[in-house]
């Protein structure tokens, strides 16, 4: 029997060892291998995640402009930020092909078509034999984000396929955002992976409000952050902690059905993987009554235009030489 219409999917909502990028991607691998024994065909990883989200900007007054103390910690998450045209991924791709599993990761990008010093929040896919498909460069940072993290370009709006499924991304807010969900919509997709840093608030109302919608699967996959996660060797670590709660992020990470309800409820405060498996099906019979990009639109009335240009402010123009 043609089992393609199932998919089982793992969440992995596991601290970082934060704004360390080697000892992180220890952990994201060490869950990519217990995901591949469980037999699971994709796993999702939270928002920035590797190397960790930027707690401190709120802790510690990000915005006092020329502060030696927020120029210090920047440096040092550039420095472990992800440089993927430098292999700083090989290792997890190896793993996906490994386990034939496809992986949704949440990084912090420092991106050479960039000039290679500014940060980009990036949710990348990297499919099961290992490759990576699209780096999603989240469009618009949200609030205090924008002191640290550049914004985005529509060049990561993609969707992919995997077995029945056709799947696509957004990081944190943009999942807020209706135009970009329609562009993945609009490509097809019924299966959307949510990322966020983490806590219940984020996750339990737009989750639930997306599948409904999109009458999709939806994975909201988050991170956690305790005390105890910040490294003892943290720029300024005793002016971090002073404001500090206990708890940063307390994870939420939930799937939500086609019809918008709970298929996992939110998971607060649990380090491990969340498994499930997703059958296609159901996506079909919601979509009997409402499709948003299909029978129930009027592409004669309202379109979207989607630009996938990945920007630069360089273009080398070839020579004949």
């Amino acid at each position: 029997m043609n089992e393609n219409h199932l998919l089982k999917i793992a969440i992995a909502q596991i601290a970082p060892v934060w704004l360390n990028k080697n000892e992180t991607i220890k952990k994201i691998c060490n869950s990519i291998i217990e995901a591949g024994q469980q037999q699971c065909e994709l796993v999702v990883f939270g928002e920035s995640l590797l190397p960790g989200y930027p707690f401190w900007l709120t802790l510690t007054h990000g915005a006092d402009f020329n502060s030696k103390m927020q120029k210090e910690i920047h440096a040092h998450y550039t420095r472990e930020a992800v440089q993927i045209e430098k292999g700083d991924l090989d290792e997890i791709c190896k793993l996906a092909a490994l386990h034939q599993i496809a992986i949704y990761l949440g990084t912090i990008e420092r991106a050479e078509n960039r000039g290679g010093h500014s940060l980009y929040c990036s949710l990348v896919y990297i499919d099961a034999t290992g490759e990576i498909r699209s780096v999603h460069r989240k469009l618009q940072p949200t609030y205090e984000e924008r002191l640290t993290w550049a914004p985005g370009d529509g060049h990561g709006l993609r969707v992919h396929s995997l077995k029945d499924f056709t799947v696509g991304g957004l990081n944190c807010w943009e999942n807020w955002m209706p135009l970009s969900r329609t562009a993945l919509y609009s490509q097809g997709e019924d299966l959307h992976v949510a990322v966020w840093p983490g806590n219940l608030k984020n996750t339990y109302d737009i989750t639930k409000m997306i599948a409904k919608e999109g009458r999709s699967f939806v994975i909201s996959a988050s991170g956690l952050m305790r005390k105890e996660d910040f490294p003892k060797d943290t720029p300024y670590l005793e002016e971090i902690l002073k404001r500090a709660p206990d708890v940063l992020a307390d994870g939420a990470s939930c799937i939500a059905g086609p019809d918008g309800e709970w298929v996992v409820e939110p998971v607060i405060g649990k380090e491990g993987l969340i498994v499930e498996t997703l059958d296609f099906n159901r996506v079909l019979e919601e979509r009997q009554n409402f499709d948003a990009t299909g029978h129930y639109s009027r592409p004669d009335v309202t379109q979207l235009v989607l630009n996938r240009e990945r920007q630069s402010v360089l273009q080398i123009k070839k020579t004949k030489d």
